[in-house]
């Protein structure tokens, strides 16, 4: 159950290994940071070890998002699209057994790649963001090609957090929003372009040590508010009761860490119907979440079994600065999502 107070959650500011040489959680990592301190070591654990790098960018036309992920056991690559205008959705997913194909990095900041006959992803690291390229010749019967590059403002911070269930089950999160994004999208013969002014990318980076049956939610915005750029990162469910929490919002690049749990209340039999997102303790964070498109992805592989109900909307209400600024939020455009797992 989510806590109905604030509690403390330390602040790390130097470079620091996620794991000890046993594999368990160093525990001088627990804590968050505003940029991705941690090295991720993972090591043993086979078919407990999850990682993954999920991109997704979105402008005032569509939202394109890839993502490469190693689930020791399978390997799993997904790449979506969705035209806000007609609500066309397409979205391929390849499943590789034992992770073949998808070597994933320890660190935030390194480049990833996935290719074979059906499906070419890239995630490339730049001196100043990540380059994203991919393509595909089957895209539900049409060719896609996307080429994107995120940029990384300097001084710009993100939420990085290690949640610690025990010291064998534990995660590392890097959760970026509001991350100005230029490029192309084309599927079929429909052309897509992003540019700085109104487009922005979200990156959910994680690596960890994960027990076999869980659920989340997350919520997630980028935009512009009062002429200032605003990122949205909430979570409920998965984080509860270990002290730590990936709450937080970047307000023209600076991190604002709200040490609170926050609830997502919704009608999971009319799914579509507003959802309300707050703080438990405060009133530093009060949003309805209005839905205009729902993504259903499942998994029912062997040991693999998923559901996840991705909503894509706009968040109105306000959150509140560690000062007590209140920051109106209007129609902003981001995603909130109920996911059910057994990985």
């Amino acid at each position: 159950m989510p806590k109905k107070e604030k509690y403390y959650e330390r602040e790390i500011t130097e470079k620091i290994n996620l794991c000890t040489e046993k594999g368990e959680l160093n525990p001088d990592s627990i804590g968050w940071a505003r940029a991705p301190l941690f090295n991720c070591n993972l090591s043993s654990r086979w078919s407990r070890k999850k990682k993954w790098n999920y991109w997704c960018t979105t402008s005032d036309d569509c939202l394109f998002s890839v993502t490469i992920s190693n689930l020791d056991y399978a390997g799993m690559v997904f790449v979506y699209f969705l035209d806000f205008k007609t609500k066309k959705f397409i979205e391929k997913t390849i499943m590789t057994p034992f992770g073949k194909g998808c070597k994933m990095p320890d660190n935030v900041y390194e480049s990833v790649s996935f290719k074979n006959s059906a499906i070419e992803v890239s995630l490339l690291q730049e001196l100043y963001g990540t380059h994203i390229v991919a393509s595909c010749k089957d895209f539900e019967g049409l060719s896609m090609e996307a080429d994107i590059l995120v940029s990384r403002p300097e001084g710009h911070e993100t939420l990085n957090v290690v949640i610690p269930w025990n010291k064998r089950t534990f995660q590392f999160t890097s959760k970026q929003e509001a991350l100005p994004s230029s490029g192309t999208l084309r599927v079929g013969e429909l052309n897509y372009s992003f540019n700085t002014v109104d487009s922005f990318s979200c990156l959910d980076f994680g690596r960890g040590i994960w027990p076999y049956r869980v659920m989340w939610n997350w919520g997630n915005a980028s935009g512009i508010v009062g002429g200032k750029s605003l990122g949205l990162n909430l979570g409920a469910k998965w984080t509860d009761n270990t002290g730590m929490n990936e709450n937080a919002f970047v307000l023209d690049g600076r991190l604002t860490k709200i040490s609170e749990d926050v609830t997502f209340e919704f009608d999971a039999q009319n799914i579509m119907e507003s959802w309300t997102i707050k703080s438990c303790a405060t009133d530093s964070v009060r949003l309805k979440f209005t839905p205009f498109y729902e993504r259903v992805a499942k998994s029912d592989v062997l040991i693999i079994k998923s559901e996840v109900h991705q909503m894509v909307g706009y968040f109105s209400g306000y959150v509140k600065t560690n000062d007590g600024d209140k920051i109106e939020i209007e129609n902003l455009l981001g995603c909130a999502e109920d996911h059910i797992a057994k990985w």
